[in-house]
């Protein structure tokens, strides 16, 4: 899979001039309803023999608004471009073009973004899109218009329905609010597997070792996280199958932590992975993140969270 970064690279890859497929979306996490989306665009590659475009934005358009407002937040993101793209290229496909979001873009009209972009750019011979995608200035632009121009232009234009499960419509808002609720085990129903988190492991202030509890830390940079607490999680490192762990995701208020981090403990691990990344699953909630009066006693919650997340464990096996 290919990574293009920006409209004026589209000329590095001649390739896409004589036509592609194209998705347009955020598809933050990947989840079975982005993943159906992208089985039909595989599939429609395969027919018409064109390569497969994954067109994304960053900023996230809502990121970019919320920035603009000064007082809206913009919801936290499941995954990093980066791991975005791990998946897009585990699913197969062929490009990836990522569009710089900004004011001068927010602005073009509909037209201007089919006919400069889709047309011109891409040669675009089939587009899906969600069925609540909206795109132009003032969100003007829509499927019925795609539809209309689609015609003009010579491409297909594919209204992907929501994918549903037991009768909700999957997405990322429903994922985020599910995090929200502890409810982890229908986060992974709707993505497919288990909530996790990819990072590459940091040096650390390296605290937990005094208290006996050596921790891989993967900074998220991130200003808001979609998960905060104590986790019983499963970690996939580079060369092993999963060992078993509790993790910490938040900013650790007990030692005046600011930036939040996923501090991960590994259960009969004794190796080196500073620098690898590695995939961290979250299983289980034990508790919320809270600020203990000293560090005796948070190494006495700690101990009590190792036992809770064993006994998990234990019982699942």
């Amino acid at each position: 899979m290919q990574l293009i970064r920006g409209i004026h690279n589209l000329t590095r890859y001649p390739i896409l001039a004589k036509g592609c497929v194209l998705a347009i979306g955020n598809f933050d996490g990947v989840h079975l309803g982005h993943k159906y989306i992208l089985k039909r665009l595989l599939d429609k590659s395969y027919e018409l023999s064109l390569p497969s475009v994954v067109m994304l934005f960053e900023p996230q358009p809502r990121e970019f608004f919320a920035k603009q407002n000064k007082i809206i937040v913009a919801p936290a993101r499941l995954m990093r471009l980066r791991d975005k793209l791990y998946y897009l290229r585990e699913i197969g496909i062929d490009y990836v073009l990522c569009l710089h979001f900004n004011s001068k873009f927010a602005e073009q009209s509909p037209e201007q973004f089919v006919q400069n972009i889709l047309v011109k750019k891409l040669n675009v011979k089939y587009l899906s899109v969600g069925d609540d995608f909206r795109f132009g200035k003032n969100r003007q632009g829509d499927f019925q218009f795609l539809n209309e121009v689609g015609s003009k232009y010579g491409f297909q234009v594919d209204n992907s329905n929501s994918y549903c499960l037991d009768g909700l419509r999957i997405s990322s808002s429903l994922i985020r609010e599910a995090l929200k609720n502890d409810d982890l085990k229908l986060v992974e129903k709707m993505l497919g597997k288990p909530y996790s988190i990819r990072g590459r492991v940091v040096h650390g202030n390296k605290l937990g070792r005094t208290i006996g509890f050596p921790t891989a830390n993967v900074m998220l940079n991130r200003l808001v996280t979609p998960i905060q607490g104590v986790y019983a999680v499963s970690i996939k490192t580079k060369n092993t199958s999963n060992f078993f762990g509790v993790a910490n995701v938040g900013n650790r208020p007990t030692i005046n932590g600011t930036k939040p981090i996923l501090e991960v403990h590994i259960f009969n691990f004794s190796g080196e992975i500073y620098g690898e990344v590695i995939e961290i699953s979250f299983l289980k909630k034990i508790r919320s993140e809270i600020k203990f009066e000293s560090f005796d006693a948070l190494k006495n919650q700690i101990k009590q969270d190792v036992i809770v997340a064993r006994t998990f464990f234990e019982r699942a096996d």
